[in-house]
């Protein structure tokens, strides 16, 4: 694996941010690893921070950096050795009539009313007005690495949006966003089913899903997909389903 020593772009540095609410632990605080100046990470750099554990948010680039917690473990998806389980083989019947389409990051007003039923349902947050439109541009819109948007479609109607970025070694999993009305929807099995089929036709090796956090119900899942690796200690492990939490 490419250590970040060894990276050619000598002018890139390293910052930790001051403390914060960490958003998926309660009572705990946060920090991150900033890498700057963000216009030098392409998708050749960014691939090799992404096997070091770093992701992105807009053109921001990152890592966590906690003092006395190790929850966040990067994961990526063993493409190749991939078996759907029962349950996935059943989310992947469901929604195997949907229609997929790439399309280029763009504001959208179909897309983002979607984006604020979801955050509402799903995440008790409020999305209105022009400030969270500016958010949802920052956070989902804007990349300096080659990175597309995904529409999912039932008969012409919006059901779910993805952003995924394209690295040299496989794609990343960025954000999916859906319809939080459809019954037993099962809609983000499905997607990552998708994603993870979309680099098999690509021949692409690894889907990276961000942070498996075991303690967390909004990122636990992550361990259902299997084989699964985490970067423990820098170096890519296999997780098991019964993987303890660090």
């Amino acid at each position: 694996m490419t250590r970040l020593h060894d990276l050619p772009l000598r002018q890139l540095q390293f910052y930790a941010t001051a403390p914060y609410a960490c958003s998926y632990l309660p009572d705990l605080e946060a920090r991150s690893q900033v890498v700057t100046p963000g216009y030098l990470v392409d998708q050749h750099l960014y691939s090799t921070l992404v096997d070091s554990g770093f992701r992105r948010s807009g053109v921001f680039t990152y890592r966590p950096h906690c003092n006395n917690c190790r929850a966040c473990v990067p994961v990526r998806v063993d493409v190749g050795a991939f078996k759907a389980s029962r349950s996935q083989r059943r989310a992947w019947t469901r929604h195997a009539h949907l229609e997929a389409r790439w399309q280029p990051l763009r504001f959208d007003d179909e897309h983002y009313e979607l984006y604020t039923r979801y955050q509402v349902a799903r995440h008790l947050e409020r999305s209105t007005g022009l400030d969270s439109q500016e958010q949802y541009v920052h956070f989902l819109l804007q990349s300096t690495v080659p990175s597309q948007l995904v529409e999912f479609r039932e008969n012409g109607v919006l059901r779910m949006i993805s952003i995924i970025d394209e690295l040299e070694q496989g794609l990343s999993s960025v954000y999916t966003f859906y319809d939080p009305d459809m019954p037993q929807a099962s809609l983000g099995t499905y997607n990552i089913l998708w994603q993870i089929e979309e680099c098999r036709r690509r021949n692409l090796p690894w889907l990276y899903l961000g942070y498996w956090i075991a303690r967390s119900a909004k990122m636990a899942y992550k361990i259902r997909f299997q084989p699964l690796q985490g970067l423990i200690d820098q170096r890519w492990t296999p997780l098991s389903p019964t993987s303890e939490p660090l």
